[in-house]
């Protein structure tokens, strides 16, 4: 790619109590060879597939608050 960015301890450390303030993590599985076609789909919309996984949950979430489908803590 380019030159790589040297970071410190102190600035990984720094990030990574920043992240872990901030956002919530969610792993996800799915079967094999599904992350490289989000990785290639997200990247044709210019996202990183953090960015699209988001924009695809709230779009989804969206849709069904729309569509009256069963929203949290309701069956």
């Amino acid at each position: 790619m380019g030159e790589e960015t040297k970071v410190s301890k102190a600035q990984q450390k720094a990030v990574h109590k920043y992240v872990k303030t901030h956002y919530d993590r969610i792993n996800v599985t799915m079967q094999k060879g599904r992350r490289e076609v989000i990785q290639a789909h997200a990247a044709a919309q210019g996202e990183s597939v953090n960015a699209f996984i988001n924009r695809a949950i709230m779009e989804a979430m969206e849709r069904d608050k729309a569509t009256g489908a069963p929203q949290e803590g309701k069956a």
